[in-house]
Parts: C-alpha cells; structure tokens; sequence
C-alpha cells in the first residue's frame, strides 16, 4: 500500500518582513498545498498571518510561473524569449561570465540581490560566489542603513525589548511603521494589550493608515518631521516633571545637556514644522509622560529620509527620557538583528576573498550601469550581472538611468525568477526559481525572537532549481576556488551553521521547528548596562565613525554626515519642497504587495486598483485637477502618469503613493521609482524612498 500523505507540514515565512511568520502548511489529498496559516503554538505568530501569504497556493501555482530557462531573441525589454536546457543555459553563463573577467578583470562581474528570500543558505550563497572569484561585491542599501544606524547610535545594539511585551503594555507607540498592512503580528499583541488591559495605542505616521485608524491618539505629520515631534514631546516631559531623573543619571550619557538643548524645542516650535497643532504634541507627551509601561515600536518608514538616523535616535530617545526602558510591557524596540549570532561562514566563505574588491552600492545601480565614475568607485564597467531576490528594474530608484543601464547590448543579464519580472524582462538568460516550500531554508525573524526552519514541503514542478543549485553550477563553471559549501545542500549548510553556531543539530531543529532566543529580561532592556562601552543611551552619537550593523567594510562615510546634529534636533537634510516642486512624496507599502513580490496576483490587483496619487482636495483643485483625474508627476530625474485621488488625511503639500506596480500598470510604462533618489544618505548610506519633491499637473 502506498503511504498516505500528510495533510499538514510547517515552514516559515521568507518575505522582507519583520514578522517571519511561522507557518503551517495544509495540503491536499494529492499533496498539494492548499492554503497556509499561522502557527498558534508560536508565541509570536499566534495563529496570524498576512493575507498576502494565507493564499500563497495562488503564487505557487500560478499559470505565469516561470518553468523553464529562456534566452532572449528580442530587443532587451521586449520579452521576447525562447527555452533552452539548463545545461545550455548555465554553460553559456559561464561563457560570458568568463569573457567579461579575461577582457575587464573578475570585478566587471557584480553578483546583485535582496530580500526577495530572507533565507540564510538561499538568499547569502551568492556571497561565497562572490568571495571565490573575487567579483564586485554589493553594498546593500534600500531599507535598513538609517534605521538601523539611528537605533545603534542611542542603543549600542540592534535589539530590544521581547516583542510579545506588547500583549502586557499599558500604552503602545507604533511610529513609522503601518502593521495592518505590513506586519500584521504586531497588531495581534497590540489588540491582546487593548483588550485585556485598556491599552492605548498612539500612532505616528505622515498620512492616516489603515493601522491610524484604530489609533486613540493619531499624529499625522510632514514627511521628514520625525525628529521635532520627538523633540517637542522630550521638552514636555522635562518641563512638566516626566523626566524619569534616576534613570537619566544612571544609564543615559549626558541627560542635563539634552535638557538644556531642549528647552527651545517647545510645542510650538515642533507644531510649526511638524503640521500638528500644540495641543496634540502635548496631549501625546502627557500620555507617554504619564504611562511608564508605554512600548515604542519604532518602524522603518519613517527612516526613509534623508535624515532618518537621526530621527529615528531622536524617536528612541524619548524612552530614555521616560526610563519605559524599566518595566516589563515597555521600551523601545526597532529589529532585534544582534541576539542571533549565527556562523555563516560556510555559506558565505569570507576565507575566499584574498585580495580587497571594490563594494558596489545597490541603490546606485542605475548610475554604475551607465558608467558613472564615482558610482563604479574609479573602476572598470559592469559588463556581467547575476540577479536574484530582487527587482531593481522596478524598485531601485533613479529608474530612468536603471532602465537605460539593463538597456546596454554589452552587458549581459542572467536573472533567476519566479515570474517574467521588470528586471527579468531585461535579461538576456532567464533562470525559473523555485518558491520558499520548494527548498529548505533557514530564516531568523527582525521583529521577534525566533530562529525557525523552513523545510520543503512539495517538490517543485520540473524546471525551477534553488539558488542554491544555481550558484554552485556557476561556480564549478567558471572555475571558482574550491570552498566545502559548493558541494552542501541547503539541509547540510543548515545543520551546519546550527553546530558551529551552539545551537544543536537540525535533527532536533526541526523537530522543534524553531528556537526562541530571546536574553533575559534585564539584558533585553538594557538593565545591565546599555551596549555602548560606557554603558550608557547615548543622546550625543558619534555619526560617522559608530560601529553600525550596515557600515560599510571599506569604511567610507556618505552625504552631510559632519553636519548631522550632536543631540536630537530637526534636521533639515530633506529634499524639501520648492517653487517649482512643491509637492513631497512618499511611496508607501501597499496592503496586498510586499514591495514587488504579489503584484503578479489578480486578487491583490484588484483590491490597490491601480497606481494613485493620493492628495487633498484642496491642493488638486487649485491645479484644475479633479479626483480620479490621470496626472503627471514629476521631478528632474523623469516623470510618471498615474490617476489622483482625493485623500484629506494628509498634511497640504503631501503625496501619497502606494505600493510597487509593474511599470507596464503605468500610463507610459514608467513606474513610481523612476521619481525617487539614489544618492547615499548620511552617514552609512541608504536610499531616500519616502523623501522626493514633485511637481504635479494634469495630464
């Protein structure tokens, strides 16, 4: 008799969120899956996932799923392909990679990712690829550097408070971040504490989301004016006696100055720049002064500035005015990066690279792949890529010199996908990727405590492979050094990096599907000591020279880092708004995408409609425009066409514009990213995808 299948399996979630559902997976009678939920005995998760991934069987079995390799016959872009064997593809791959290194040297090859997997073994292989040939490296830089940056520059560490504290909070300040929409596990502890303590949820953000308007108190501010609410709400809790002074002095660096420095940041002040009324910033600052188990859950939004480091330090610095930093249900938290401590250097084999490589910013891909010279870091040209995780045919901004760079005939693309992408339709090879319940994987979680493994449940169709597979083809071809982790499979590489790591075998790892490494509770609030030297919150950071998550190993410092202000202040590093652009846009997440992964769904298509332009009444009918009216939007680095829809709960001269669409769902095929910035923001670099100045007109 044949062995009945089962009808249930487990994995983890392995999109760009801080969340990293743990899953179960259900599967038919033929054992296919038929839809996936949130493990309840995960006490994060706890039985809560995102629509997005609750009808993954959609994206797994989609009629558009890339199955086999293609080589492109057609002028790039236009999506003219035909199949070819994997064998003739990963062998012309290798040609070309070779003749790019003999004619221009190893780094005219860039291997190119992100975060389209968070998986350890699949997404960081590339970088003992890398390592081996001694090609260009890849200086990630489109979400994490400021934030991460700002929280570091106060805390010493990227960690923080258990985020389940939040089930057991007496007030929670969700700031820059909109989980209904993008983490939506947060909210399930937000509603745990509003319902079983009366807790108050006050939210921050520059427009009215989905998550504000289950807020008791909402702020809606101007983009980029992060820091002087933060500010005007430290001076309240001084002025008004809020001040935790015991804790000040034993655990902050220099409490009296910032005292000093904040008695001109008044309400008054903060209302003039930030668009609130005073009474707001006071009402707001009354409640946190007033609250001691309040818990900041600080997001990645608002970092998406120009001066995101130091807002986000400013906004962390109101829970060490407060000391909330205490008490169990309180804190600050941001990404809890720093407590996993994993080897991966049988993934990644640093060992390899026995000569220094240039570092090749992602966020400036457009200007590298058009020859910029201070982009290329005084080298050679790019003349071969390899793509995975990412998009950046749609994503990376500056999109007009993006989209002219993957244009060049003397470049040549190899692109492993999923879907014919923006970015796979400019490929000359295109590989089909399996999905996450198609290989194993391991994946740590940024918004929670949990190491969790994500075994393959179904085996793929025939054609897609895992990076895995692909990278260590690659290697053998282009006779890479010979590392041990070419010849791994992804289980091998996660049993692995388990041993070296002290965290047992993956027999017990997965029997136990996931570890919670969550220290202590005074580790975790930095009851012991902050994790600077001095053990200190430091209000005085010092920019430009921290030991940040994501400095760059070359130690180069980016953008007006020497004028970043010494305590918590406004600045006014912005791309402001002028005479001739007097619009800021912000590119929000969608609720049905997940950047550009989801956008392939008809469901999750029909509920955003369309690409919008999101302003207020009165700042489109004084440009004759009406809602629902097709618009032109633009700024010096190109313009975009989209519909305009009238939205009131935004700031006069704001602009909201939701989710990453395909450029073809674009009146003229260009998409929103083609408006956003590329240059490095202070002081670890970045891109400014929430800080742009338009113009706007009726089409």
């Amino acid at each position: 008799m044949n062995k009945p299948l089962p009808s249930t399996a487990f994995s983890a979630c392995p999109h760009d969120c801080p969340s990293t559902c743990a899953l179960d997976v259900h599967l038919d009678e033929e054992g296919r899956v038929k839809r996936l939920n949130g493990a309840k005995d995960n006490g994060y998760t706890a039985g809560v996932i995102c629509a997005k991934v609750a009808r993954y069987a959609d994206r797994l079995y989609h009629p558009d799923r890339l199955k086999t390799p293609l080589r492109r016959i057609g002028p790039k872009g236009s999506g003219q392909f035909e199949p070819i064997s994997w064998d003739a593809a990963l062998d012309l791959i290798a040609e070309k990679f070779l003749a790019a290194e003999a004619e221009f040297g190893a780094e005219s090859v860039w291997p190119y990712y992100y975060a389209g997997t968070m998986g350890l073994v699949q997404r960081d292989s590339i970088w003992r690829l890398t390592h081996a040939k001694g090609y260009s490296r890849m200086f990630g830089s489109f979400c994490t550097n400021m934030a991460w940056t700002g929280y570091v520059a106060g805390t010493g560490l990227l960690a923080g408070p258990d985020p389940r504290e939040m089930a057991v909070s007496d007030q929670i300040v969700i700031w820059g971040t909109n989980p209904v929409a993008t983490q939506v596990n947060v909210m399930t502890h937000v509603t745990a504490a509003r319902k079983n303590r009366g807790a108050r949820l006050i939210v921050v953000d520059v427009y009215r989301t989905q998550t504000m308007k289950q807020a008791d108190i909402g702020l809606v501010i101007r983009p980029g004016t992060d820091a002087a609410l933060a500010c005007g709400i430290m001076h309240v809790l001084f002025r008004d006696g809020f001040a935790d002074r015991d804790y000040l002095a034993a655990y902050t660096d220099c409490p009296d100055e910032l005292e000093e420095h904040l008695k001109t940041r008044t309400p008054e002040w903060a209302a003039a720049i930030t668009g609130l009324d005073v009474e707001q910033i006071v009402e707001a600052a009354n409640a946190i002064g007033t609250v001691k188990k309040t818990y900041f859950r600080l997001g990645y939004g608002f970092t998406r500035s120009r001066n995101g480091a130091v807002s986000m330090h400013a906004a962390a610095s109101i829970g060490a005015v407060t000391g909330c930093w205490k008490y169990e249900g309180g804190g600050v938290f941001h990404n809890n990066g720093a407590i996993y401590k994993l080897d991966k250097s049988m993934i990644e084999a640093p060992e390899l690279l026995d000569h220094p490589t240039r570092q090749l910013d992602q966020s400036l891909v457009g200007r590298i792949l058009t020859g910029d010279e201070a982009a290329l870091l005084g080298g050679g040209p790019v003349k071969a890529m390899i793509i995975q995780n990412t998009n950046p045919v749609s994503v990376a901004p500056e999109q007009e010199l993006v989209r002219k760079g993957f244009a060049r005939e003397d470049l040549f693309t190899v692109v492993h996908e999923q879907f014919l992408t923006d970015t796979a339709r400019m490929a000359d090879i295109v590989l089909p990727a399996t999905q996450f319940l198609e290989h194993d994987d391991i994946y740590k979680g940024g918004g929670h405590q949990y190491l969790l493994f994500g075994p393959k449940v179904v085996e793929p169709e025939e054609g897609p492979k895992e990076n895995l597979f692909v990278l260590n083809e690659i290697a053998k071809r282009v006779h890479a050094k010979d590392h041990p982790g070419f010849h791994m499979s992804a289980r091998e590489h996660v049993d692995w990096m388990m041993r070296a790591s002290g965290y047992g075998t993956l027999e017990d790892f997965e029997a136990a599907r996931w570890i919670d490494l969550q220290p202590d509770f005074e580790t975790a609030h930095y009851l012991k000591g902050f994790g600077h030297a001095d053990g200190k919150f430091h209000f005085k950071p010092d920019w430009g020279r921290s030991a940040a998550p994501n400095k760059p190993t070359d130690g180069r410092v980016f953008g007006p880092w020497t004028t970043m202000p010494e305590l918590p202040d406004q600045w006014d590093a912005i791309e402001a708004a002028d005479e001739r652009h007097p619009f800021r846009l912000v590119t929000a997440p969608a609720h049905s995408f997940l950047n550009s992964t989801f956008n392939e769904n008809e469901t999750g298509r029909k509920k955003e409609r369309r690409p919008e332009a999101w302003l207020r009444a009165a700042d489109a009918q004084a440009l004759g425009i009406a809602d629902g009216d097709l618009v032109k939007m633009g700024n010096h680095r190109g313009v975009v066409t989209l519909h305009a829809r009238f939205y009131e709960d935004v700031t006069p001269g704001t602009v909201i514009s939701e989710g990453i669409w395909p450029n073809d769902s674009f009146v003229g095929g260009k998409g929103i990213n083609t408006l956003t910035g590329a240059d490095p923001v202070a002081p670890y670099g970045g891109a400014a995808f929430h800080d742009t100045a338009v113009w706007i007109r009726k089409a």
